[in-house]
């Protein structure tokens, strides 16, 4: 199968690129990227000596917004699938610049849809009967749970941040385009991803970046806001499963089934630090924590409720929260020079999303 991945130089697109890689079907991957502050060149190719890519592996810069440039990628790969994962993702960097979400989450997804529409017309019966357009989405999209109760494939969508309504606009886009076309789609929404070559702006590998320079841990409000984490590579294996067997015009959830208060999460990772990288002054790195303002809007709770996917795909989870944690502290202390370089070209770990008029709240 020829597989069309946008975004695959992202943090969760790269390691799609590893999971089909990786499997024995000898697919091959075209990873069309913008290649922005996030995109990492190094896990696409590290997935290519892990995975053997060789041959099986193209990788394009492109801008999804770009039609002709679209069109052209589909013509010259002609994709058997597209996985669409490319997309401005921080809800933090969405407060400051909403417009640039909308573009590329919006307006970039619709040339996609576009162009794949076109293309899926192009073919002829049988590979039209297999041809699938995936879109990869957030539980962001649902808004805030209360104490209880979790996120199926049917609730409400109310979106809070910019990011997130960009996505749900997203969503409704590929809906419409196999309601109203045809277009053979299927659609998933995740809960907080973490593991290796996550940008450090992000909770896990920012509180790490932070700690090992000896900073200040900036912890949101009281640290209560609760996520459901979800690993990486048990995210892609996920992915995979919705792609090659999920059913045309369906969404899938999925979640960690690992729900954790964010405060409970950045202690975690100062009691792994403690053992594997002691403060220089024998301090615990958690006296570091500091208290900050909260982000703007910012959404009391997500819980996803997985079963449809682990029913009907026989997906489930491979990793316990504890277990992935540990596991990915320890890769980013393996890779300390990558995270070092980020730190010192792309971002500085300095507080991001707060009013424009107000940019105080972390050191």
């Amino acid at each position: 199968m020829r597989i069309l991945v946008t975004g695959g130089a992202g943090f969760i697109g790269g390691a799609v690129v590893r999971q089909i890689l990786g499997e024995e079907s000898g697919h091959r991957v075209t990873v069309l990227d913008k290649f922005t502050y996030a995109a990492n060149e190094r896990a696409l190719e590290s997935a290519a000596e892990e995975q053997g890519g060789g041959p099986n592996l193209v990788v394009e810069r492109g801008d999804i917004c770009d039609p002709a440039l679209v069109a052209e990628m589909l013509a010259r790969h002609d994709p058997d699938a597209i996985m669409h994962l490319a997309a401005e993702t921080h809800v933090d960097r969405s407060i400051d610049g909403p417009a640039g979400f909308v573009q590329t989450n919006v307006v970039g997804t619709c040339v996609l849809l576009d162009a794949a529409l076109a293309h899926w017309r192009g073919l002829d019966a049988d590979r039209a009967r297999s041809f699938r357009f995936h879109h990869i989405s957030t539980d962001e999209v649902f808004g805030s749970l209360g104490a209880e109760g979790y996120f199926t494939e049917t609730s409400r969508y109310d979106p809070r941040s910019p990011y997130s309504a960009s996505k749900a606009g997203s969503d409704h886009l590929v809906r419409a385009w196999h309601h109203t076309y045809g277009l053979p789609v299927v659609l998933s929404n995740c809960s907080n991803n973490y593991g290796p070559w996550q940008f450090p702006e992000k909770l896990i590998p920012l509180l790490i970046s932070r700690a090992l320079e000896g900073r200040e841990l900036p912890v949101y409000g009281a640290g209560l806001n609760v996520r459901d984490w979800l690993h990486v590579d048990d995210h892609a294996r996920a992915l995979y499963a919705v792609l090659t067997r999920g059913r045309v015009g369906e969404s899938y959830n999925v979640g960690g089934r690992a729900e954790r208060r964010n405060i409970d999460v950045v202690r975690g990772i100062c009691a792994i630090l403690d053992e594997l990288a002691p403060r220089p002054d024998g301090k615990p790195h958690e006296s570091a924590i500091a208290f900050v303002t909260d982000r703007p809007g910012h959404d009391q709770r997500y819980a996803i409720d997985a079963t449809k996917i682990e029913r009907e795909l026989g997906w489930m989870p491979a990793l316990s929260f504890e277990a992935g944690l540990r596991q990915t502290v320890l890769w980013y202390l393996e890779h300390r020079e990558w995270l070092e370089t980020i730190r010192s070209r792309r971002y500085d770990g300095g507080r991001l999303g707060l009013h424009a008029n107000d940019k105080t709240g972390m050191a």
